[in-house]
């Protein structure tokens, strides 16, 4: 990902941190999946897996952002040497943070399966927004590995489909709760499911937004698509 420098060893500590985000993103995706899968089986199970992996996620964050600190403290890099490792630093949070969302899922549904709620909630069509949340991740880390700025862009885009999701998700869940307030607190569980998707939309969002930072030195946070597609123009 990084451009070649004079420093040989300063590449290879630059594509070394590098290739662990990626490794973080790896496993942060594999806990999405696996999230989504118990809720869409209702599996004890799985939901255990990705509740007991979370500490790998917190440990990865902790050694990368060791790493980065390390590597300015020797280098001292600066224009866009030192936006990419600050971009990296964010990254690797917000790849964390969608690890909690994973494991908020998981919780949930184990509180889900132990509270005996009935499978015939609507759990099912959460699966459209997971997919694409997923999805858009996995193209953040794609574009993010060859920081391209025209795919960061089409994220941006793309998350108010997750948006989208989430709102026809929620007026579902009121129409449910009106025809049987038996289910109410089951609904609410599955709102604050449909919540932490969405979360994961956000923070591929985020990483889009640093994607553009590293290459344009442009902080298009807050910002309109306008001006984001003028300022990567």
């Amino acid at each position: 990902m990084p451009e070649k420098h004079l420093s040989t060893q300063f590449d290879s500590e630059l594509n070394g941190v590098s290739s662990r985000v990626m490794e973080l993103g790896g496993l942060v995706e594999s806990q999405i999946r696996q999230a989504i899968y118990a809720l869409s089986q209702f599996s004890s199970e799985v939901a255990a897996q990705v509740i007991e992996n979370e500490a790998r996620v917190n440990a990865m964050e902790v050694d990368i952002d060791r790493e980065l600190s390390s590597i300015i403290a020797r280098r001292q890099p600066t224009a866009r040497d030192l936006r990419l490792l600050i971009a990296i630093s964010k990254t690797t949070a917000n790849l964390e943070r969608v690890g909690d969302e994973a494991e908020k899922i998981a919780r949930m549904v184990r509180a889900i399966i132990d509270s005996g709620a009935s499978r015939s909630l609507p759990a099912s069509e959460l699966r459209v927004a997971a997919d694409l949340a997923s999805g858009l991740l996995r193209k953040a880390l794609d574009a993010f590995a060859r920081l391209d700025t025209a795919v960061a862009v089409q994220i941006l885009k793309e998350d108010d489909l997750i948006d989208q999701e989430f709102n026809g998700f929620v007026r579902k869940l009121i129409t449910y709760m009106m025809e049987d307030p038996r289910k109410i607190s089951a609904c609410l569980d599955l709102l604050f499911l449909a919540k932490a998707i969405e979360r994961i939309g956000d923070h591929s969002k985020n990483i889009a937004e640093f994607i553009i930072y590293i290459v344009k030195g442009a902080d298009v946070r807050h910002t309109s698509m306008a001006q984001i597609e003028s300022a990567v123009g």
